[in-house]
């Protein structure tokens, strides 16, 4: 099975404090559609009071030059509402919701209980399906949290085989949302979730120190996972987590280890303007 990659600028803008001109953002993730990721993470329909950074997804939207590029696009969401608007878009192919199995996080990050997440959930697939299209939920909190909520990779595993058993979810990210995991945990988990669900993808979005982050891929790729989220230098982390924050996996990084694993195809030439690209996007 080919290495996916979903490049992230989504998720390295959301936090930023001074706001990216839309122009600016269109330009970057235009040159991100060139390079050859599978999917790429671009925007969000969350309240722009939660996420005021993402307020500008539409209009990024309409910027966007989709005729030449195999990238797919993927919108995050965390209520009907925003899953409403997101379905309006043909271009979009992936619909994303943050499921916490920290019942802590799930009420600070989408003002709602697992519960009630779960019944968001249901409600989200049935809008995806009647537009074509494919809800992806991350397990947020999969490896641990930092809020003395319960945590074992068999409770990760129980949400995704209740999540797909009954809503039918066949795309799955078990997210670190603040940097917890290692070597062990990321294999046992891996280890334990894809042999159970043959038919379901399972990716991994981590957040990581560069010095960890090697270690941490070729974990979860030795344990079966094929599919990887990683945003250019390391940008972001989640800004509901109110941490210190570890950035994303850096997809320089990322690509560097997979290539001593598996066959990476990307422009590398787009690549490489997209890295330049980068240091000029991202406020520092």
């Amino acid at each position: 099975m080919a290495v996916k990659i979903t490049e992230c600028p989504r998720d390295a803008m959301q936090g930023m404090e001074t706001f990216i001109p839309t122009e600016k953002k269109i330009a970057y993730i235009n040159q991100l559609l060139n390079v050859g990721f599978d999917t790429i993470d671009f925007g969000s329909f969350v309240s722009p009071k939660a996420i005021p950074q993402l307020r500008d997804t539409a209009e990024v939207l309409a910027g966007l030059k989709l005729d030449h590029t195999q990238s797919k696009l993927l919108a995050i969401v965390a209520n009907q509402r925003g899953a409403n608007d997101a379905a309006q878009f043909d271009e979009i192919t992936y619909l994303g919701y943050p499921f916490s199995i920290s019942e802590t996080f799930q009420q600070r990050n989408t003002n709602a209980s697992m519960e009630e997440s779960m019944k968001r959930v249901e409600d989200i697939q049935e809008t995806c399906t009647k537009h074509s299209k494919q809800l992806l939920i991350y397990i947020s909190m999969a490896f641990g949290n930092p809020f003395g909520d319960p945590w074992s990779g068999e409770l990760a595993a129980t949400w995704i085989d209740k999540l797909y058993q009954q809503l039918e979810i066949k795309h799955f990210a078990l997210a670190d949302t603040v940097g917890v995991s290692d070597e062990i945990n990321i294999q046992e988990l891996f280890s334990t979730v894809i042999p159970a669900f043959a038919d379901v993808q399972v990716g991994a979005h981590l957040h990581t120190h560069p010095n960890h982050a090697d270690s941490k891929v070729k974990a979860a790729y030795a344990a079966g996972c094929r599919s990887f989220d990683a945003a250019l230098k390391g940008y972001g982390g989640c800004p509901m987590a109110e941490d210190d924050l570890v950035g994303n996996l850096a997809t320089e990084q990322l690509i560097q280890t997979l290539k001593d694993l598996d066959e990476v195809k990307l422009d590398e030439a787009a690549f490489s303007q997209a890295m330049a690209m980068a240091s000029d996007t991202f406020p520092v």
